[in-house]
């Protein structure tokens, strides 16, 4: 049966003592879950948080990371580094990454290895913009974006391997792709993954949904058979709106 997974990603958002109070409120909030709870708060605050979970079933994510061991690049953040504070998974592929940042899939695919290499789970993202879904060309861009970015590596990597779909008309704009358009989608990416590798990797990877998740939405969302939970972001920073679309799944 596959893993049903809630993670928010909290992106550039919360200093220290804000990400500390909403640590508080989540724990209160949250209560019993049939989710795994993810959190990724900004670097700087990463190994507050990571100490503060150490009793609590909430696993703490990093946002990126770079995909050399170590050397001349300022500000960057290595696997290693991640590693040597307890965390244990990275986002890779975040669609504000590729618009913002100019991350291709070509690089993707090597943070992956190096994420992979050390042990890392990794949440990989793609989706389409909105031109290419009225272009109906989102199938193909979706299609593309697995192959050069993650279809690279071997079959037994994939039990470290979370997608997460994100329609990226449909982030922080308040759009949603509907509950049918979403499962749509999903079934697309794993009969993708069946014909790429086997039928066993595709019916048990995660796939997450990523595009405006809300307390109003999530439990018709989650209740697609291929939808495996969500990737969420401006909600996951209210306790009680992220706490409410755990308890949707």
């Amino acid at each position: 049966m596959r893993k049903k997974i809630v993670a928010g990603n909290w992106k550039m958002n919360k200093n220290l003592a804000e990400t500390e109070a909403l640590l508080s409120d989540l724990k209160t909030k949250l209560g019993k879950t049939e989710a795994e709870i993810i959190v990724a708060p900004t670097f700087t605050n990463l190994y507050n948080v990571t100490e503060a979970l150490r009793q609590a079933d909430i696993k703490v994510a990093a946002q990126n990371m770079h995909q050399a061991e170590n050397g001349a690049y300022t500000g960057e953040i290595s696997a290693d580094m991640l590693k040597s504070i307890g965390v244990e998974i990275v986002i890779l592929g975040h669609s504000e990454r590729r618009a913002y940042f100019g991350e291709t899939d070509a690089l993707l695919a090597d943070k992956v290895n190096t994420a992979l290499k050390h042990n890392m789970m990794v949440i990989f993202c793609f989706g389409e913009e909105l031109q290419d879904r009225k272009s109906d060309n989102h199938f193909s861009v979706v299609e593309n974006q697995l192959k050069n970015g993650i279809f690279h590596i071997d079959a037994s990597a994939w039990k470290n391997v979370i997608l997460a779909y994100e329609p990226v008309w449909a982030i922080g704009t308040g759009e949603t792709a509907s509950p049918d358009q979403a499962q749509e989608m999903h079934a697309f990416i794993r009969a993708t993954i069946a014909k790429a590798y086997n039928d066993t990797i595709a019916n048990e990877v995660a796939i997450l949904y990523g595009g405006s998740v809300k307390p109003n939405n999530a439990e018709e969302i989650f209740a697609k058979p291929d939808v495996d939970g969500g990737l969420i972001g401006g909600a996951s920073l209210d306790a009680e709106s992220f706490a409410a679309i755990a308890k949707a799944i």
